[in-house]
């Protein structure tokens, strides 16, 4: 992943916008996940901000994203929030990466959430970032108890004197999972995931699932047994897919990205409880064997497809014959895709 994030304006509320800004192109939303729909919207963004410029100006009006830190269902319906599909570090790389100017984090508390539609839309949009044209979705909901929608938002840039450019559903469509053009949403990753279809995922995605965290100590016995693993810590971020035998990749804290087959579950065979992410990286070069140490590094596990369920086995070498296997399926699968 590249380092997209020093070449965006990153403003952590409201005081750190630059007084005076403007013109912008400006669009809001939760991007939990930035996915191929959010993503749409964020290009669409990104053109429109290049077509307010006038003639001969340079630079171009700046493309301006809003989003919230904490997710809003985490404020008022606790209990019903779903795990967010990344945290907000890797969400806001995501978002840099798609060639907006700047970003804008609020912090999501309930005295945002109790603005009014217009009030909010005048103290972010028209006071503070001065935006030309609004570029939203056209199911957006916005303003206190989400009353503000696409209409509340035209007739907001009428009065205030901005325009507002609506972007329809992004439909996944001839790709292997698509579903008579069902639109591209958060929801739809979360239950690919929960499924453990990390393939579907990373088509609404547009790129593999990740899951972040520092490499920790676990209990050793895949060192044991011949198949060291990296362990991701209890403070990982990212949606956790069901349990079960991964393909996929670690990339370690130097961006080097490493094959690898990757567990989730509480190894079963061992009457473990405890649910964890394992990897173990594959095909290391002969000279990089006995210093492959990770402990302590943050990395990323990305998901690319799922091998098999978790079964819990009758005795140790059933375990290591499978586990010889799983390494070998992931060696293919990870070589097809790379030669797709």
């Amino acid at each position: 992943m590249s380092d997209k994030l020093t070449d965006v304006q990153f403003w952590n509320g409201l005081e750190e916008v630059p007084r005076g800004l403007g013109p912008t192109a400006v669009t809001i939303g939760n991007f939990d996940g930035v996915h191929l729909g959010h993503q749409e919207v964020l290009t669409r963004l990104v053109a429109a901000a290049h077509e307010q410029a006038e003639p001969g100006q340079h630079p171009h009006p700046q493309a301006v994203a809003i989003t919230f830190d904490p997710h809003p269902l985490q404020v008022h319906r606790p209990e019903e929030s779903p795990v967010m599909l990344t945290g907000t570090a890797e969400k806001l790389q995501r978002l840099a990466e798609t060639g907006i100017d700047a970003l804008l984090v609020l912090h999501y508390n309930l005295d945002l959430a109790g603005l009014t539609p217009e009030e909010f839309v005048k103290t972010y949009f028209v006071d503070t970032l001065n935006a030309a044209v609004v570029v939203i979705g056209h199911d957006v909901r916005f303003g206190r108890g989400n009353s503000g929608n696409f209409e509340t938002m035209v007739e907001l840039g009428r009065r205030y004197g901005f325009a507002v450019l609506g972007v329809d559903d992004f439909a996944l469509t001839g790709h292997s999972v698509a579903e008579t053009e069902r639109r591209c949403s958060s929801t739809w990753v979360r239950e690919a995931l929960d499924a453990g279809d990390v393939a579907a995922a990373a088509e609404v995605l547009g790129r593999p699932h990740a899951v972040l965290g520092e490499v920790v100590h676990g209990a050793a016995r895949g060192r044991d047994l011949g198949f060291p693993t990296a362990n991701l810590g209890r403070d990982s971020e990212g949606m956790i897919p069901a349990d079960g035998i991964y393909a996929g990749w670690l990339v370690d804290a130097a961006g080097a990205r490493w094959p690898a087959a990757i567990s989730v579950g509480s190894n079963p065979t061992f009457h473990g409880v405890e649910r964890v992410v394992e990897s173990h990286v594959i095909d290391r070069p002969t000279e990089a064997v006995e210093d492959f140490d990770l402990y302590g590094q943050h990395v990323r596990v990305e998901f690319v497809e799922r091998l098999r369920g978790m079964v819990a086995y009758k005795g140790v070498a059933k375990l290591v014959e499978q586990m010889y296997l799983d390494v070998e399926q992931t060696r293919e699968v990870l070589a097809r895709l790379r030669a797709e």
